[in-house]
């Protein structure tokens, strides 16, 4: 990617956010009444200077670990491995949460638009969730091409929209809030520092994001650590002027948060009226927030393919498709957010409460191992370096303590509690994996091979090219060739097991046929008995089962089989040691 389309695909959770940022800092100073409204920008510009600080830090990031992983790649090299687990749980919530969460905050600004839709809502999510799940497993470079226009679009129609209401004197239109019920508390309270806390908190939603293109550089073009870096940029200051600006305008117009409709809705109608801008408006929200999505579909997969390369995960995460895509990274991603919206009901302010922990958590952790990485590194300026992320790291450790606190009640205690188990389940695939590694000898020498004798197991149940196709393999493979064959008490089996061994007789392959008597309607039984028998009987001899399965050539046909194959070789593979070997024959 370059650092436009690493902006378009990688920064869409952040710049999206300035839609239900505001408002989530709008919905708690609503508690103090209209005077407690007037603390929005204050609140405002307080994230936005957090902001500024993390972009600066997490510059350093790409510069120092152009590999990618951000918080977890630092935790690992600077602070140790279990702290570097806690970075890589934190970041994996955070990346899921933000697939729901945006979809959902879509959805809304849809049905704010058009009510009529409200109802249908999760199903809604749902299939713009399956449509990004396609999107990206075509690749990240085609999703972010994909989405450059949506973006622009975005950014261009915000930014119309602040420039116009700074020249308000006066919004031009409430259409869009009429007959909706206020959500302002009627008896004001006191603005303390515990509301301003949590609205503080609340508005942090809006920093999440930040991380991803530190986490993703691999995937931009060369020199990776300069656009990314330039992409970082781009992102801290077009998210910091639309947040700003949002927030002077709620201020100005004096805005109070409706049921049913957005704050940014409203802004759109009292910016531009309630005309084709403000359907604009609601069109590129509409459109981006979904797609703000694609920031957990472009960072996760990379940082599970680092997990998988370093046995925290399955393996299969680190593979890549012909389109260089992490696609089981890309699926799963797709699930559990699928999960979330099923237990919501499509409904943002019930996932809210979740989001913005894990990151934060993510964001002290990398600024504390960026701290310790200036102190060993001691290159030119490091002493000012090292300020920056201590800095960095003080106040987001702040923000991640007050986020938790502040929102433990509405449903954060499941991520306290999330995130030592998804630490436990890294924990426990390394310590599979260190098994299996030890078990297979992997980092020592083997012995060198040698020669044992080969005896091949041919199960048959009728005389056809087939078995003479598998007889022929197995005789090019094996010392010795025994052909199998399964006998039932019932009367109809065991005529049909003497007619096969009279054509055997008569066919003469020069290969034994041995009958295997079973009490039970059962075939992978005494095939595998009988394996077993010949380890005792045989010590130092390599038994290979050959299994013959005919593979029709169009698709459908296979469902006329009888899959006896698959049942042997799922019997053998469970009881046995013995090497399996299926012939296709096709036909």
């Amino acid at each position: 990617m370059t650092a436009v389309t690493g902006l378009a695909a990688l920064s869409l959770d952040a710049m999206a956010s300035v839609a239900y940022g505001p408002e989530a800092i709008v919905l708690v100073l609503a508690a103090a009444g209209a005077h407690g409204l007037g603390f929005t920008l204050p609140v405002t510009l307080a994230i936005a200077g957090l902001l500024a600080v993390l972009v600066a830090s997490y510059r350093q990031v790409i510069k120092a670990f152009p590999d990618g992983g951000g918080a977890y790649a630092v935790a690992k090299a600077h602070l140790g491995r279990r702290t570097s687990l806690v970075a890589a749980g934190s970041l994996v919530l955070d990346y899921v949460l933000n697939v729901a969460v945006a979809v959902t905050a879509g959805v809304a600004a849809l049905t704010s638009a058009f009510p009529a839709l409200y109802g249908e809502r999760l199903w809604i999510c749902l299939a713009v969730l399956v449509l990004i799940t396609a999107v990206n497993l075509r690749g990240i470079v085609d999703s972010a091409r994909a989405f450059i226009v949506p973006t622009a679009v975005f950014i261009g129609a915000i930014l119309v929209l602040i420039t116009v209401g700074l020249f308000r004197d006066a919004p031009v239109s409430t259409a869009a809030s009429a007959g909706h019920a206020s959500v302002l508390a009627d008896n004001a309270g006191t603005v303390g520092a515990l509301l301003l806390l949590k609205a503080f908190a609340s508005g942090c939603s809006a920093l999440t994001g930040v991380e991803a293109i530190a986490n993703a550089v691999p995937s931009f073009r060369a020199p990776a650590a300069k656009r990314a870096m330039r992409a970082e940029v781009a992102l801290g200051a077009l998210l910091g002027v639309m947040l700003i600006g949002l927030s002077v305008l709620i201020s100005r117009f004096g805005l109070q948060p409706v049921e049913g409709v957005t704050v940014l809705a409203q802004l759109a109608d009292a910016s531009l009226g309630h005309n084709w801008g403000f359907y604009v408006i609601q069109f590129a929200t509409v459109v981006l927030l979904p797609l703000s999505a694609n920031t957990s579909f472009g960072g996760l997969p990379v940082l599970l393919k680092l997990l998988a390369r370093d046995n925290y995960l399955p393996h299969v995460f680190g593979l890549k498709a012909d389109r260089q895509v992490h696609r089981h990274g890309v699926v799963w991603l797709s699930l559990v957010p699928a999960a979330l919206l099923l237990f919501s009901g499509g409904d943002t302010n019930t996932l809210v409460p979740l989001f913005a922990i894990g990151v934060f958590v993510g964001f002290t952790i990398a600024q504390t191992g960026m701290v310790l990485h200036w102190r060993r590194e001691r290159g030119p300026r490091w002493a000012g370096k090292a300020a920056l992320n201590g800095l960095g790291a003080l106040l987001t450790g702040v923000s991640a303590v007050v986020v938790t606190a502040t929102k433990f009640h509405d449903g954060a205690w499941l991520i306290v509690i999330a995130l030592p188990l998804l630490v436990l389940v890294f924990e426990t695939v390394h310590r599979a994996y260190g098994t299996i590694g030890e078990r297979l000898g992997v980092g020592r020498i083997p012995e060198p091979p040698h020669r044992e004798r080969s005896l091949v197991l041919v199960p048959v149940s009728s005389l056809a090219r087939l078995t003479s196709e598998a007889l022929t393999a197995a005789v090019s493979l094996g010392d010795e060739v025994r052909a199998v064959t399964v006998c039932h008490p019932e009367p109809e089996d065991r005529a049909a097991t003497e007619a096969l061994e009279r054509d055997w007789a008569l066919w003469n392959p020069g290969i034994d046929l041995v009958r295997l008597s079973s009490e039970r309607r059962s075939l992978g039984r005494p095939i595998t008995a009988y394996v077993r028998g010949l380890a005792e009987t045989e010590p130092g001899t390599q038994v290979t089962v050959l299994i013959p399965e005919a593979e029709p050539a169009h698709l459908w046909q296979r469902l006329l089989q009888n899959q006896r194959g698959a049942v042997v070789a799922h019997a053998v593979r469970r009881d046995t040691d013995a090497v399996i070997c299926r012939l296709r024959f096709r036909c």
